[in-house]
């Protein structure tokens, strides 16, 4: 765990030195739980954007896009539930006055157990190969025996939620003797609901200002469109709308660095289909869902499907596409079956019809939903995470190196005089014209080779173009891969083919 910890640390480091993510308002002393994306950290997030927007968009005829107010009428929340309902179980430690998610501290302490089955699991599979049979059985019964331990705590964890029993969140902590991080102690306060909406005024006067809320999610603007987009576009059964937009959670316990922040962004996209069709296509976005993780090149150990033992009050099916992160698996994208609950409520309290007239069945209905949701930084943060390597070279030497998938990585291409005179300045320049219309490239002539090289890496960026001597003789470059080290020479009319070969951008 600590060797994770120390690697999660670095991972925040890099992203700073290397202008990917800030603290906001630093020179202020920062402010918690918000950050800004520096240079690079906003041209990988907006390719993650724009490589979720195609895929779910333009890949598929029947979704449309959205882009709704992040303002809206107080009235939908109270609709959705989010007034009554949006609340997070909250519990103090009286010694260090700290605040934690009662259900955060229960997870963390399953997580931990799982660590200590990852443990036990590698050194067995060490005794395994050992043949050392005897260490092998009693290493293979603690794990059965940690197994049983989540198991049980799980089953009682998920009861205990569904039926929102605070005091019995309460008693499972006390009774795990989870004890504060800061105070060492086990001196918990009640277990409370704490509404994670923002509110704001609305008026050009205090007294006449009507209180109004910042989105807790971007759903709602959807369900809302429903009609608009649905006759205006002429969308038959089954549609969808896609939006990526701004959310915002008061979060008392934000934590593990853009994991869990109060300003977040969603990918989400709401699907319509008839009654009774919808846990079809709930199986159908699952499978979607993961060939697109997948899609990037990350091994599928990495992800796993968590099947939610207590639904959501809307819901009658729902998983999440778990990630392995730094911290351990965690929520990265949630599929719901939401059935007709929302496009309802909204239909109750404005008094609006929102249905359907399905010419096939010649009937009017509410469509029911099944919705698929990530969040934008998180998924930057499984990308990134990922990426981050410390690399030994046979020189003995160590390189640091983002793996980020081609088409994601924030520079396509750098273009690199080898020497600054003799012209090479200026062939460089005008590689940078030919390419810069296609790709984002950045030109850089500070420093040795090798060390921009490493600069490239860090950033990474997938191939450095390098111009030297042969350079003006025969208008060729070497083209340097930064996964395997490998240089080879090419022409320079042929760079723009190439690069498209390269980056898997054809089409895209």
């Amino acid at each position: 765990m600590a060797n994770n910890e120390e690697l999660f640390k670095q991972i925040i480091a890099h992203a700073k030195e290397y202008g990917y993510i800030f603290p906001s308002s630093e020179i202020y002393d920062g402010l918690s739980a918000v950050y800004d994306y520096g240079q690079y950290g906003v041209e990988l997030k907006n390719n993650i954007k724009q490589y979720w927007w195609k895929a779910m968009v333009q890949y598929h005829e029947n979704i449309v896009g959205l882009d709704s107010a992040i303002f809206m009428h107080p009235t939908i929340w109270k609709a959705s539930g989010h007034v009554d309902a949006f609340n997070d179980p909250l519990i103090d430690n009286k010694d260090s006055k700290k605040r934690y998610r009662a259900d955060v501290l229960i997870e963390d302490h399953i997580q931990k157990i799982e660590d200590k089955i990852n443990k036990e699991v590698e050194k067995a599979k060490k005794r395994f190969e050992n043949f050392d049979e005897k260490m092998y059985r009693s290493t293979n019964a603690r794990v059965m025996g940690y197994q049983q331990q989540i198991d049980d705590i799980t089953a009682r964890y998920a009861d205990l939620m569904q039926r929102n029993d605070l005091a019995g969140l309460r008693q499972l902590i006390i009774d795990l003797e989870i004890a504060c991080p800061i105070s060492g102690t086990r001196n918990w306060t009640d277990v409370r609901q704490f509404n994670l909406m923002f509110s704001t005024q609305m008026g050009s006067v205090a007294e006449g200002a009507d209180t109004i809320y910042l989105r807790p999610e971007t759903a709602q603007g959807i369900f809302v469109n429903f009609l608009n987009v649905q006759k205006t576009g002429r969308m038959k059964l089954p549609f969808g709308i896609a939006q990526i937009g701004k959310a915002f959670r008061n979060e008392i316990v934000a934590r593990q660095f853009i994991f869990r922040m109060r300003e977040f962004e969603q990918m989400e996209m709401q699907f319509f289909v008839r009654p009774g069709e919808e846990l079809k296509w709930f199986d159908y976005w699952k499978k979607e869902r993961i060939q697109w993780h997948q899609s990037l090149g990350i091994p599928a150990e990495n992800y796993r499907f968590h099947d939610h033992e207590k639904l959501a009050h809307y819901a009658n099916a729902a998983t999440d596409i778990e990630f392995k992160f730094p911290f351990g698996f965690k929520e990265l994208e949630g599929i719901h079956s939401r059935t007709n609950y929302d496009l309802s409520r909204h239909e109750e309290f404005s008094g609006k019809k929102l249905r359907y007239f399905d010419p096939e069945t010649n009937e009017s209905y509410v469509p029911y939903v099944v919705e698929t949701s990530i969040g934008v930084d998180r998924m930057f943060l499984a990308v990134f995470s990922y990426a981050y390597r410390e690399e030994k070279l046979e020189d003995g030497s160590t390189r640091v190196v983002l793996r980020l998938p081609a088409m994601l990585a924030p520079i396509k291409a750098a273009v690199l005089p080898l020497v600054k005179k003799d012209g090479m300045p200026e062939k460089a320049r005008e590689i940078m014209d030919l390419l810069k219309r296609d790709f984002l490239c950045q030109y850089d002539e500070k420093d040795a080779i090798g060390r921009r090289y490493r600069r490239q890496d860090a950033i990474g960026t997938p191939y450095c173009i390098t111009v030297d001597n042969q350079t003006l003789e025969d208008n060729t470059v070497t083209i340097r891969d930064r996964d395997t080290m490998e240089q080879h020479r090419v022409a320079i009319d042929q760079l723009p083919t190439i690069l498209w070969q390269k980056l898997r951008l054809c089409g895209k």
